[in-house]
């Protein structure tokens, strides 16, 4: 049995998912976070294939989950992106809301020069 939080976070990303689409141009950023990491992924969904994935563990940072993480991540996940010649990706929060670490790397990607 689910609780609501997690019925409600499923249906979300489910309703959010279904509009959302990547392709080799304009890959899907998709944004996964637990207790203590943030990942980042570009994925190419008809090739089903991952085109890029970064993720705080690399970052050596004490707490590696915090805001400030958050966008440290995202300016290491944009100027990666933009070596490889992204420069459009289409934004896949994953179903958690767009504040605090999801903004917070999000911005950061955006000040890199990737947009969205």
């Amino acid at each position: 049995m689910l609780s609501d939080k997690k019925r409600a976070f499923l249906l979300r990303k489910k309703r959010i998912k279904k509009d959302i689409f990547g392709t080799k141009d304009m890959p899907r950023m998709t944004v996964g976070r637990s207790n203590k990491y943030l990942y980042v992924q570009f994925i190419d969904d008809l090739d089903n294939c991952t085109l890029l994935s970064v993720s705080s563990k690399t970052l050596k940072m004490k707490n590696s989950a915090n805001i400030k993480a958050a966008s440290e991540l995202g300016k290491t996940a944009g100027g990666k992106a933009l070596a490889l010649g992204i420069k459009k990706v289409v934004f896949d929060r994953g179903g958690y809301l767009y504040h605090g670490r999801i903004k917070a790397l999000a911005d950061s990607a955006r000040e890199a020069g990737l947009k969205f």
